[in-house]
């Protein structure tokens, strides 16, 4: 079945909650910087009623979601969206209660925030809050949006641990399941300037079937009913394709030696790029004018 909603997911521009460190005062908002507010604007025009769209931030996955919740409000309503609030659910128990199913119930967009994305699977995973919004997002004219782990979650399998340094040792790069809204491709975020390429590689190679997607900081992707992605945003997305991987030997090394793949296919994708998830072919697009700072966009749709 293809969703009737639409998935925005965006490769973060700071990890809110868990890459700060012991000595950064975390009390202070100058830390959060929205460099998705771009992608921010795409999301309420994408939406079913634009700036009158009521929208839910889901903090989460983050360790600091007062905070994390305050910033996002101030940035959808300098984009003059009003009706927009906060879930800031906290166990499994929360998940279930009957006025946050209701309010999910009644949005029109919901932001997952960014943090630590295994938060979100073991606190989400079967419960009625994540069946609310995954059935909304297959029958419905709704917007699921997330951000750095909001991202890294969205699809069905999810990387939640792996140094960037050692990720094609074979056992470092750990994959469980996410939130389920995407098939057939994982998700990993701050890409391009955490040099995530390897995460990436070991997680395709693991599954040549899934299609790797590598978001930088200030990029995302839109995602809609006819199985296309366009980029959006001004960072850049890797695509990695396993399906044309002719060897590999991380199924008969032992646990701690380095990898081997032979053949990966891989895309980078560009603002107002698009690629078919159905067909496998992706649209470069060459015409991009700037005005006053802002990307335009000069080509027609697949």
């Amino acid at each position: 079945m293809v969703p009737k909603g639409k998935l925005v997911i965006i490769g973060g521009a700071v990890d809110l909650g868990s890459s700060l460190n012991f000595n950064e005062n975390i009390n202070h908002p100058h830390y959060l910087k929205f460099f998705e507010r771009g992608i921010l604007k795409r999301i309420i025009t994408e939406s079913a009623k634009g700036a009158d769209s009521v929208v839910e931030v889901i903090t989460t996955a983050s360790q600091i979601p007062e905070i994390v919740g305050i910033e996002y409000l101030k940035s959808f309503r300098q984009l003059q969206v009003e009706n927009v609030n906060v879930i800031d659910i906290r166990s499994r128990e929360d998940a279930s209660k009957p006025d946050y199913l209701d309010r999910i119930s009644k949005a029109d967009v919901i932001m997952i925030t960014g943090g630590d994305q295994l938060r979100l699977s073991a606190i989400f995973g079967g419960t009625p809050f994540l069946q609310i919004l995954k059935r909304r997002y297959m029958e419905e004219n709704f917007l699921v949006a997330g951000t750095s782990a909001g991202a890294a979650a969205a699809s069905t399998n999810m990387i939640y641990r792996g140094s960037s340094n050692e990720a094609l040792i074979k056992g470092e790069v750990q994959i469980t399941g996410g939130l389920g809204f995407l098939d057939s491709v994982i998700i990993d975020t701050h890409f391009v300037q955490r040099g995530r390429i390897g995460r990436l590689f070991y997680a395709v190679a693991s599954n040549p079937g899934m299609l790797g997607i590598g978001l930088g900081e200030d990029a995302g992707l839109l995602i809609t009913e006819n199985n296309c992605m366009e980029a959006i945003g001004s960072g850049l997305t890797i695509l990695v394709d396993g399906r044309y991987i002719s060897e590999t030997s991380i199924y008969a090394v032992e646990m701690g030696s380095p990898v081997s793949i032979s053949d990966l296919r891989v895309h980078v994708m560009s603002i107002f790029d698009q690629y078919d998830l159905y067909n496998h072919k992706m649209l470069i697009n060459k015409s991009v004018k700037v005005e006053e700072g802002v990307f335009i966009k000069v080509k027609k749709d697949l």
